[in-house]
């Protein structure tokens, strides 16, 4: 079970075991990234805030009490360190911009697709959306995470679902 060896992991990590470090990291990083990266149109950043968000995690290690998953509490905390950045954020003049890599064509126009179906929907929407449909989240994982009730996320998951479909139906009519 993942929570158990979660537990394993994180009282290794407290006795100073790199190989644990290690181990969580690579059994988590992918994931906490690609969240980072949906919340933040920018590989580097993405890159950025994964790593600042294993910091926090490490840095609280001796206070973390373990009731769960640890990859939710990777989530709570990457949740506040992409509202962290968005509220630093500034713009960034058109011609300062990076060139976006080569890619398919038609894979780099559905993740633009995607990104701008997201951003339609409210923050709160757009972030249990992530974490459901895109994350592959629980429903009652998402409730811990974002601290808000079970059927407050169903409402939000069928809402966005909604939006979601209305919003492709019109661009695809």
């Amino acid at each position: 079970m993942e929570s158990d060896s979660d537990f394993l992991l994180v009282q290794k990590m407290r006795m100073g075991d790199e190989t644990a470090l290690e181990e969580f990291v690579v059994k988590y990083y992918p994931r906490i990234h690609k969240y980072c990266q949906l919340h933040i149109d920018d590989y580097d950043y993405a890159e950025d805030m994964t790593q600042e968000t294993f910091v926090r995690f490490f840095r609280t290690l001796n206070q973390y009490r373990h009731y769960g998953k640890a990859v939710n509490y990777l989530y709570v905390i990457a949740g506040n360190v992409c509202i962290d950045y968005h509220r630093k954020k500034k713009e960034i003049p058109l011609e300062e911009l990076p060139d976006i890599p080569d890619r398919k064509t038609d894979n780099l126009d559905m993740q633009i697709e995607v990104r701008t179906a997201l951003e339609s929907l409210t923050d709160d929407l757009r972030e249990v959306a992530v974490l459901y449909f895109i994350q592959e989240q629980k429903q009652k994982d998402i409730a811990k995470i974002l601290g808000i009730s079970l059927p407050l996320v169903k409402y939000r998951i069928r809402r966005a679902r909604e939006m979601l479909s209305a919003y492709f139906k019109e661009e695809w009519s």
